[in-house]
């Protein structure tokens, strides 16, 4: 595993953007404001992943240590990368192309974020108003009849969302989203 994924990352990470490309067609693809394209939600897969496979990794294992400081490095951006409403843009480096929210990405940063804390790999001080507002931003997307709005639809890159698209996967991001921010409310006495 740790073979394939460094093999993986080697190919598809952009150190000088800490940021994940979808795959290799999106090395010289652009947004309309120059900016290299990074997908929301590929990227929240990323940092979702990272948080998985880091709860089942043996923490005596070597390799271990390398998974973490490639967490916090993504941890870092991806924060940085939060809009004031809460939510990450399905485009990570252009706002304004795709400007609707997105809550599959923000629910697997939320995830991602709010675990990351939970397990000490990142400082409550520096994450915590961003898992809060990321919390906050999903729960607005909840439609009335229950149902998590403002997913972006099946695809391979950025695009618009609609308060009516919503889609399995973004359901369980935002549960695991919803199971860590709990979590973390539970340590904090909430």
């Amino acid at each position: 595993m740790q073979r394939l994924w460094w093999k993986t990352t080697d190919f598809l990470y952009d150190r000088e953007t800490r940021l994940y490309y979808r795959d290799s067609r999106f090395f010289g693809q652009r947004e309309r404001n120059g900016a290299k394209v990074f997908w929301s939600r590929g990227n929240g897969w990323v940092l979702a992943g990272l948080a998985r496979v880091l709860q089942y990794f043996p923490p005596y294992d070597p390799g271990r240590g390398r998974f973490e400081a490639l967490f916090r490095a993504m941890a870092a951006k991806v924060a940085a990368l939060q809009r004031p409403n809460g939510y990450w843009c399905a485009s990570l480096l252009d706002p304004d192309s795709w400007p609707t929210p997105e809550t599959s990405g923000t629910a697997f940063f939320t995830y991602a974020l709010a675990w990351g804390v939970n397990e000490g790999l990142l400082e409550l001080g520096r994450y915590d108003s961003a898992v809060r507002k990321g919390w906050a931003a999903l729960v607005r997307a909840v439609q009335p009849d229950g149902r998590l709005g403002y997913v972006q639809r099946p695809g391979d890159r950025p695009a618009g969302t609609e308060p009516d698209h919503t889609e399995p996967y973004g359901t369980g991001a935002f549960l695991l989203a919803g199971s860590e921010v709990y979590r973390l409310a539970v340590r904090a006495g909430q």
